[in-house]
């Protein structure tokens, strides 16, 4: 993607980022994920489990302020999983910086993530989610670099780190 696109996508995202916050928008789904999926706990767990801004991003369908994650600029060798179960989604050798403002990967590791058709805010986008428990991490976009051409665009807060791994 070339330089004027990105800055477009960052002062696009900062636009839709602050608008969530200032609006207080924290998800436009139902507070369980649609699906069947291996990793469930009660509404309950969820709650006591995640952090306010988790549970809104991995079980309400929301999005994290752009430039907000710690996890954007995280540049160690290591691994992003989910932080509502701990599997492992993207490997920091396809991390790369999108200007946009949330933590980006060209591929995820091998079945580590499901999508879905997501029709909110009058738009179709494809919506990735933890393949283990239905957490939303994000959206994948087609105007990422090679290999793949994809942007898996992540919520920092539905991951966490683990250097090394």
């Amino acid at each position: 993607m070339d330089g004027t696109r990105r800055g477009f996508l960052g002062v696009a995202a900062l636009g839709v980022g602050g608008a969530i916050g200032l609006f207080g928008w924290s998800g436009f789904g139902s507070a369980a994920p649609k699906g069947n999926f291996p990793f469930k706990l009660s509404d309950a767990q969820w709650r006591a489990k995640l952090s306010p801004a988790a549970y809104r991003v991995l079980r309400q369908e929301g999005t994290e302020v752009p430039f907000s994650s710690p996890l954007n600029n995280e540049h160690r060798r290591g691994t992003f999983v989910c932080a509502g179960c701990a599997l492992p989604l993207f490997s920091s050798t396809t991390k790369f910086d999108s200007g946009t403002g949330w933590p980006s990967f060209w591929a995820p590791l091998k079945g580590a993530v499901g999508t879905t058709t997501d029709r909110t805010l009058g738009m179709s986008r494809t919506e990735v989610h933890c393949a283990r428990c239905g957490g939303h991490q994000g959206h994948v976009f087609d105007d990422g670099p090679k290999p793949t051409g994809l942007r898996y665009c992540m919520n920092g807060v539905a991951m966490r780190f683990l250097v090394g791994k």
